[in-house]
C-alpha cells in the first residue's frame, strides 16, 4: 500500500514535559489541555484546525493497557430456563445392554438424509487450539462438584438438574455435555495431577451416562429428555418425555471425539467414544419422516438442526445458538475423520446461518433468540457474538466476521474492567439521567427512559472513571459515570469530545482481512496508539485508486470501531471502521 502524505505527524504533537498525572474524575494536567490546540500546518494546503478540538494528543493517543480486554463470556444457556421441569408421563426406552462391540470394518452412514442448499463453506481444520471448538469455556476447579437450587452431583458424579433444592434431579443431556466439554477443556490445561485427574473423571462419568441412557432408534444414537417440559412463553415448546435435541445430539459429538482425542483414555474407552461419536452423527443423517428426528430442511430448501423440534415435522423453534452449538460437534467430526458428508451438513447448517443472519439481527439492540418467535434476548446476544466470530474461525469466511462486527456494534457487551475511565475534551457536554437497572442494566419496564439533563462544561480536558458502556434503548452508546461529582449520569460517546480510554471488544480474525480505502484521493486519518500517547501519531493518507491493506482484528479503540493494519507502510495503525470498507462491506 503506497501512501500519499503524512498530513499530520509526531513531529507536530504536543510534547508534555514530566510526570504527566491524571487522576480519576480530574483533570487533565499538562500544558497541552487547552480549550483549543493551535491550528497544524498541513503540506500544500492551509491551516486546518487541530482534529482534536480540546482533547490533548497525549490523552487522545494513548491506550491504558491495564484495563483493556474482552469482557468475560457470559454463562452458558440454561436450556431448561424459562420453563417447568415435572415428572416424566411416560416411560424412556432406554437402551437395556451395553453397546455392541463394532464388527471389524463396519461403516458409518455416508448417505445424507435429504438435498438441501449449500453455497460451499469450508472447514479450517488446522485452527490453534484455542480457537477449537469448547476451549473458551473451561470448567473452573471451584464448580467442579456443583450444588445449587438447580444443579447437584449425583452418587455417580453426573451432572443433575432439578427446579429447586430438594426436588427430584434429572438427567440434562446438554448440561451434562457441556460439563464434561469444560472438563476436558480444563484437563487439557491443568498442570496438578490431582485435579487433572478429577477433571477427567468428571467428563467420563457425563459420557457413561449418556451411553448408559442411549435411546437406539433409526440406526443412531439419541439422548433422551427424561421429564416433561414447557416453557412458558415459547408456544410449541412443551413436551412429554421422552424428547430431543439437535443442541445435545451434535454437542455429544465433541464430547465423544474430544474425549477420545486425550492419551489418558484407554484403548477400550477410546473406541466406544468414537462409537459414541459416530452415532450421534448418525442422528444427524435422519430426517424429519421418522421419529425421532432433530434434523429437516424448511421450505425454502435450508438445513435446520432443531434443538426443540415441533410436534409436526418441519417444525419447531428455529433456535440460533442451539443450531451452532451443534455445528461445532460436525466441525469436531469432520476434523477427527475427514467424513465429506459431515463437510456437507456443516456448509449447509452455514449456508442457513448466512442466509438467516437478517432475522436473527436486530438493528442496534439485542438479537432475536429463535426465528418461530422473534423475542429480543440480552442474554443471548453476546452468546450470538461469540459463536458467529466462532463461525468465522472454523470456516475463514469473512461472511461471519462481518456478522460479529455488526452484531458486536448493535448492542456491545457493556462490562468494563475496574479502572476503566472517560476522557472528556474542554468543551460543553450533555449528561442524562437514565431510568435502568440499578446496575445500570436495561430493564425492560423502563426502556432507559430519560429522567433528567444536564450541561456540564470543563474548560480543561478531564477525565472520569465508568462501569458501563452499552446502548441505550432508541439512542446511541453511552458511558455510566461511576464515581465523583457525576456519579449515576450518562454521557453520549463522541470521539473525541467524550470516549472511553483504551481497547475493548477485540474480534481476532483468521484468517486476516482486507481493508480497502476510498478512492479519489479521499483523505482518512489514521492511528498510532502508545501507552503514554508520547510516541503516537496521526497521519493522513489519500489514494487516487481503492487502495488494500491487511487486518488482523477490529476493536473499539478509544471510543471507536476500528481495525489494525499489519502489512505495508502503515503497519501498526488503526484506520476508524467508518473510513474505510473491509472486505467490501462497510460497518
Amino acid at each position: 500500500m503506497s501512501e500519499s502524505r503524512d498530513g499530520i505527524d509526531r513531529r507536530h504533537l504536543m510534547r508534555l514535559a514530566g510526570g504527566l498525572a491524571i487522576a480519576a474524575g480530574g483533570t487533565f494536567a499538562g500544558p497541552g489541555a487547552t480549550a483549543l490546540a493551535a491550528p497544524v500546518p498541513g503540506h500544500g494546503r492551509a491551516t486546518v484546525p487541530d482534529p482534536l478540538r480540546g482533547m490533548p494528543r497525549a490523552l487522545a493517543l494513548s491506550v491504558p493497557r491495564g484495563v483493556n480486554g474482552d469482557a468475560p463470556l457470559p454463562p452458558l444457556p440454561d436450556q431448561t430456563g424459562g420453563g417447568r421441569i415435572s415428572p416424566p408421563s411416560r416411560r424412556i426406552p432406554y437402551a437395556q445392554d451395553a453397546p455392541s462391540a463394532r464388527r471389524a470394518g463396519e461403516e458409518v452412514r455416508t448417505s445424507l438424509p435429504f438435498v438441501f442448499n449449500q453455497v460451499g463453506y469450508q472447514i479450517v481444520a488446522d485452527l490453534p487450539e484455542a480457537m477449537r471448538p469448547w476451549r473458551d469455556r473451561p470448567k473452573r476447579w471451584e464448580d467442579i462438584t456443583p450444588n445449587t437450587n438447580t444443579l447437584f452431583l449425583d452418587s455417580e458424579g453426573v451432572v443433575q438438574v432439578r427446579d429447586g433444592a430438594g426436588l427430584p434431579g434429572y438427567d440434562q443431556p446438554v448440561t451434562q455435555i457441556q460439563f464434561a466439554l469444560g472438563c476436558i477443556a480444563s484437563y487439557r490445561t491443568e498442570s496438578n495431577a490431582t485435579r487433572k485427574a478429577l477433571f477427567l473423571t468428571r467428563a467420563r462419568a457425563q459420557a457413561k451416562r449418556l451411553i448408559d441412557r442411549r435411546v437406539e432408534a433409526r440406526g443412531a444414537w439419541y439422548f433422551p429428555y427424561p421429564f416433561d417440559y414447557k416453557h412458558e412463553t415459547h408456544s410449541g415448546v412443551d413436551y412429554k418425555a421422552p424428547w430431543y435435541s439437535g443442541m445435545a445430539q451434535g454437542e455429544a459429538i465433541s464430547m465423544f471425539i474430544q474425549l477420545s482425542q486425550l492419551d489418558a483414555v484407554t484403548q477400550e474407552e477410546r473406541a466406544l467414544y468414537q462409537q459414541g461419536a459416530d452415532a450421534a452423527f448418525a442422528s444427524l443423517l435422519r430426517g424429519d419422516d421418522g421419529s425421532p428426528w432433530v434434523v429437516h430442511k424448511d421450505s425454502a430448501g435450508y438445513l435446520w438442526i432443531q434443538e426443540y423440534p415441533g410436534a409436526q415435522p418441519g417444525t419447531g423453534d428455529f433456535t440460533y445458538n442451539g443450531m451452532i452449538f451443534a455445528m461445532f460437534g460436525l466441525w469436531d467430526y469432520y476434523v477427527a475423520t475427514g467424513s465429506e458428508v459431515a463437510l456437507a451438513l456443516y456448509d449447509g447448517s452455514a449456508t442457513t446461518m448466512a442466509r438467516y443472519f437478517p432475522l436473527l439481527r436486530n438493528v442496534r439492540w439485542h438479537s432475536y433468540y429463535c426465528q418461530t418467535h422473534r423475542i429480543p434476548t440480552p442474554s443471548y446476544h453476546q452468546h450470538h457474538i461469540n459463536l458467529f466470530r466462532q463461525l468465522h474461525w472454523q470456516t475463514g469466511s469473512p461472511d461471519f466476521a462481518h456478522h460479529t462486527d455488526v452484531l458486536t456494534d448493535d448492542f456491545p457487551s457493556p462490562f468494563l474492567r475496574v479502572g476503566s475511565n472517560v476522557a472528556f475534551a474542554a468543551a460543553t457536554h450533555t449528561l442524562y439521567q437514565l431510568d435502568t437497572k440499578a446496575d445500570g442494566g436495561w430493564d425492560k419496564a423502563k426502556q432507559d427512559a430519560q429522567l433528567d439533563m444536564k450541561k456540564v462544561t470543563f474548560a480543561r480536558a478531564t477525565q472520569a472513571p465508568a462501569d458501563m458502556r452499552r446502548r441505550i434503548q432508541d439512542r446511541g452508546i453511552y458511558y455510566r459515570i461511576s464515581a465523583g461529582a457525576y456519579t449515576g449520569w450518562w454521557v453520549g460517546e463522541s470521539w473525541p469530545a467524550s470516549f472511553l480510554r483504551g481497547q475493548y471488544l477485540t474480534t481476532t480474525y483468521f484468517p486476516q482481512r482486507t481493508l480497502t480505502f476510498p478512492r479519489g484521493n479521499r483523505e482518512v486519518d489514521v492511528y498510532r496508539f502508545t501507552e503514554d500517547g508520547t510516541d503516537a501519531s496521526i497521519r493522513t493518507v489519500s489514494f487516487a485508486t481503492p487502495s488494500n491493506a491487511p487486518t488482523d482484528r477490529r476493536a473499539i479503540v478509544n471510543g471507536r470501531p476500528m481495525f489494525q493494519i499489519t502489512a505495508g507502510a502503515l503497519t501498526g495503525y488503526w484506520a476508524p471502521a467508518t473510513s474505510v470498507t473491509i472486505n467490501g462491506t462497510t460497518t
